[in-house]
């Protein structure tokens, strides 16, 4: 028996690579979603591995089982072990064709879900007169319902249209109770009609999903504050995040495209490569820079900064777990009395490193995010099930490593689009 395992950046993906070098009548034994690469959490990428196989006896037996389980009368004293359902290959004049075994969620619990999708076959992607898009589109449909009731869930029943958009914000790795919050209020909100229609329907999926996106409307509008001071923006957050670039873009965009009157302090002194990075922005823009250490030389560097309009400072980074050097951050960061924190993170981290960045962050008192590397995000919708934890607003996001450019103010709808379409165009 020859049993082979493909992996793909998504669901979709992998499943193609079956079809190529099986077949379309290819069984699949096995899938699961995973993490890899990184480093301490930061840059992971999701992997979707699929384990199948060509074998006619697989299928053979699969379908043997499946019509043995059917053929048995009911047993209405006690629930059955397993629920056997037929499912007959999209586009065949022939129902029986094939047969799905479907293990009931009552007949296992959570920790054997796995040890159950082993056992039996998982999908078998027919061969039919549909389109190779079609085929694609039904198979991705039959395999997330299938891991939902694998998992205790079950598929809801909703219109052609919502239900596609359902499985885009699974397949994007939107969390299921945001995603089944977004297509309730959708289904309730619009009527019939409507729901078919393709082109309403996203619109209201993609209104419902940036509202679980608080979004800075100020976040361009810099000048003195309304205490008299320069406006004092702090940058926060883990350690390779683009911090020194992402304030040296705001800088560029504050001094040359609105003329502010802008200074810089980096207390990052752990890096010399990062004061040395932040002194050479300051020179090409003709920017007064300051290094600080200690708390008393931040208020110093303050106050040698009084007649900017903008005070931006650049912090070093911390990694989420040094509880003491966070403590002593905080320190240097109140004797500077920012107006704004901007939490910094990268869009390219798992949802579990951003997550815990957020809680570990929290103390310094941010009220701003940033998100950088949104060219390099594996997946959107992780983005917006931290954001949803995070208690700051969306202040800026970085698209590269281009200074000045590459940034911009953070905008719901645009990450809603980027989650539904998978693509980073605006």
């Amino acid at each position: 028996m020859t049993i082979k395992t493909y992996r793909g950046k998504s669901l979709s993906d992998a499943l193609s690579k079956v079809k190529v070098e099986l077949g379309a009548q290819a069984v699949i034994l096995h899938t699961r979603t995973f993490r890899t690469g990184g480093w301490l959490g930061l840059g992971r990428r999701s992997i979707t591995e699929i384990t199948a196989t060509s074998d006619e006896r697989v299928r053979a037996m699969v379908a043997a089982r499946s019509n043995r389980r059917v053929a048995a009368p009911p047993k209405p004293q006690a629930p059955p072990d397993a629920a056997c359902r037929r499912a007959p290959v999209a586009g065949s004049r022939t129902p029986q064709a094939a047969t799905v075994l479907q293990a009931s969620p009552r007949a296992a619990p959570p920790e054997t879900a796995q040890s159950s999708i082993k056992e039996v076959a998982r999908l078998i992607v027919a061969a039919s007169a549909q389109s190779p898009i079609e085929q694609e589109v039904a198979a991705i449909k039959r395999m997330v319902s299938q891991m939902l009731r694998s998992q205790g869930g079950q598929m809801p029943s909703m219109p052609e249209p919502l239900l596609g958009c359902y499985l885009r914000l699974l397949e994007a790795e939107v969390a299921r109770e945001i995603a089944d919050e977004i297509v309730g209020r959708v289904r309730d909100e619009l009527e019939p009609e409507e729901l078919q229609d393709p082109g309403v329907v996203q619109q209201a999926v993609l209104r419902g999903l940036s509202g679980h996106i608080q979004v800075a409307a100020d976040a361009a509008k810099v000048g003195r504050a309304p205490d008299g001071r320069p406006l004092t923006i702090a940058l926060v957050g883990p350690t390779g995040v683009g911090k020194t670039t992402t304030v040296a873009k705001l800088a560029a965009t504050y001094r040359l495209r609105q003329g502010r009157r802008v200074g810089l302090i980096t207390c990052d002194t752990f890096r010399i490569a990062a004061v040395e990075q932040l002194r050479t922005y300051a020179d090409i823009i003709g920017l007064p820079l300051r290094v600080v250490m200690t708390p008393a030389e931040m208020r110093s560097a303050c106050a040698a900064l009084s007649e900017c309009e903008v005070i931006l400072i650049d912090t070093a980074g911390r990694a989420p777990t040094d509880s003491k050097r966070l403590g002593d951050l905080r320190e240097i960061i109140s004797a500077a009395s920012p107006h704004q924190v901007h939490l910094v993170l990268s869009s390219a981290s798992s949802e579990a490193a951003l997550r815990s960045a957020a809680q570990r962050f929290e103390a310094l008192g941010c009220d701003r995010l940033i998100l950088t590397k949104l060219d390099e995000a594996m997946n959107f919708g992780v983005l917006v099930n931290a954001a949803r934890h995070v208690k700051a607003r969306l202040s800026f996001v970085t698209t590269g490593q281009e200074v000045p450019d590459q940034i911009e103010a953070g905008n719901a709808d645009r990450l809603a689009r980027l989650v539904m379409a998978g693509e980073r165009s605006p």
